[in-house]
């Protein structure tokens, strides 16, 4: 299903403010206006998954370990997570995007793209149209929303983040280079921290100073993104909203409250995650070739190991089985092991994902 050719592209990026953290408070009144965790014990490595505003104002970020996140707001109430009931507050958010529209691409439990260039052209303006989706958000679920409104699907994002909590901001066609020009090169999606970092050595402080660089300056900066990052700095990103995603890898992980070295305990947890990820290839109806274990030592050193086989694989024992020959590998005398992870990619069959077929807790839980 696609837009309307002639019109102007019009997308909406929508995004849930604090979703975890704010289904707990709307669900418990008692925690409304006070710093509210979500996530595990701090006991048990736990890190946090979500977190109020109020608790930001202390410096607490999502997967920031909790022992910091308590240490730097002590009074803050920590909350189990509950992905079930954040699923299904999040499947009626779903379906007021779609009463709106049929072109939603779901981005995670909590934020949405929503092409709504037919809406527009039968005659809504873009601001309106927002304004109806938090109103009903709002009213029906009981949720405050963050909305971009733009031409492409960047410049909708870095919008829809520039005013949290509860934001509206429309950029307007033929506009978007005036917009992103004097934000930082952090705002645009894609730039992490590492980025942003070699990029102000390069001088580089704004998206206005990254749209003035050449390709051949951008190519050594980054590498094979050069050409969409680039682009998307000059506000000019024509990605489509695709309502359907292929499924390319599945995996688990998880961190141990305590390192572990012992051969058999670690057998025994790559056990437990290779169920996981043979019942959710099974569920999904395909195997695949190549089995990647990723591993987290003691002192945080992270990497992963790989190995593609002739056939492709959906049982739990065979990936245990390659798993832990790549882990066997790397039981070095005094090497303590903080986290592991096994994944399944290289599909045989690949199938397409339903709109919430996507949505799982965060790895570790």
């Amino acid at each position: 299903m696609t837009a309307t050719a002639t019109a102007i592209r019009t997308i909406l990026h929508a995004d849930l403010d604090a979703f975890f953290s704010s289904v707990e408070q709307m669900d418990r009144p008692e925690l409304r206006g006070k710093p509210v965790l979500v996530g595990g014990s701090p006991q048990q490595r736990g890190v946090v998954a979500a977190c109020s505003y109020e608790a930001r104002a202390y410096g607490v970020h999502s997967a920031m370990p909790m022992r910091t996140a308590l240490s730097l707001c002590p009074h803050a109430i920590l909350v189990p997570p509950r992905f079930q009931r954040y699923r299904q507050v999040s499947r009626q958010v779903m379906d007021i995007f779609l009463s709106i529209t049929p072109l939603v691409e779901p981005m995670s439990v909590d934020e949405a793209y929503l092409d709504i260039t037919d809406v527009v052209a039968a005659g809504l303006m873009p601001i309106e149209v927002a304004r109806t989706l938090k109103q009903r958000v709002k009213s029906e679920v009981g949720l405050t929303i963050s909305v971009g409104a733009a031409t492409s699907k960047s410049v909708a994002k870095i919008a829809s983040d520039l005013r949290k909590p509860d934001g509206l901001v429309v950029v307007e066609p033929g506009t978007e280079h005036q917009f992103l020009s004097p934000l930082p090169v952090r705002c645009l999606p894609g730039i992490g921290p590492k980025a942003e970092e070699r990029l102000a050595k390069e001088g580089i402080a704004t998206l206005g100073d990254l749209a003035r660089q050449d390709e051949v300056w951008a190519l050594r900066i980054f590498g094979k993104w050069e050409p969409q990052l680039l682009a998307m700095s000059r506000g000019q990103d024509h990605r489509p909203v695709i309502t359907e995603h292929v499924v390319k890898s599945v995996s688990a992980e998880t961190t141990f409250a305590q390192d572990i070295q012992d051969p058999g305990e670690i057998a025994e947890r790559l056990s437990g995650l290779s169920q996981r990820v043979g019942q959710r290839l099974r569920n999904e109806g395909v195997a695949g070739k190549t089995v990647t274990v990723k591993i987290r030592l003691a002192d945080f050193t992270t990497f992963t190991r790989s190995l593609t086989l002739a056939l492709p694989v959906d049982d739990a024992a065979a990936i245990q089985d390659v798993a832990m020959r790549q882990v066997r590998r790397e039981l070095l005398p005094g090497r303590r092991f903080r986290l592991l992870g096994v994944g399944v990619s290289n599909f045989a069959e690949a199938r397409q994902l339903s709109l919430f077929d996507s949505i799982e807790p965060p790895r570790g839980y």
